[in-house]
């Protein structure tokens, strides 16, 4: 093999390897995990080809700014691809609902619209009504 052959087959190597990282790490690796709790505003099943799981849920909360008392809201869409959470999530629709999530770096036509993925439902337990702190 010439050394024109040699490296023309090094840098084809070289650039399947790179392409292969890049695709992994964009649509394989775990960004990030996590948990948010709120209500569930809507979940349906959807697409043409592939039909995915959407949804999203809207979390409240006191703001914190000059006014007291504000509450803001903040919607967080999600996508499901295990029928048995979509199902948990059908059933509770009603109820404040914890959500484990995984975020992928990219999205997947098969996977979902969203980078968050779903893969546990938890029922929230009803809020501790709290003390109010003493200032000093």
């Amino acid at each position: 093999m010439s050394t024109t052959g040699k490296v023309i087959t090094w840098t084809s190597v070289i650039a399947v390897l790179v392409l292969a990282g890049f695709i992994f790490f964009k649509f394989c690796f775990v960004y990030a995990e996590g948990v948010n709790e709120g209500d569930i505003n809507y979940f349906q099943k959807e697409g043409f080809i592939f039909k995915t799981y959407e949804g999203k849920m809207i979390q409240t909360g006191l703001k914190n700014s000059k006014v007291q008392g504000s509450i803001q809201s903040n919607e967080f869409k999600f996508s499901v691809t295990k029928e048995s959470v979509a199902k948990q999530l059908n059933e509770g629709t009603n109820t404040g609902v914890k959500l484990h999530w995984k975020r992928y770096l990219g999205t997947l036509p098969w996977r979902g619209n969203s980078q968050f993925i779903v893969d546990s439902v938890y029922v929230a337990a009803p809020a501790q009504p709290t003390k109010p702190v003493k200032e000093l």
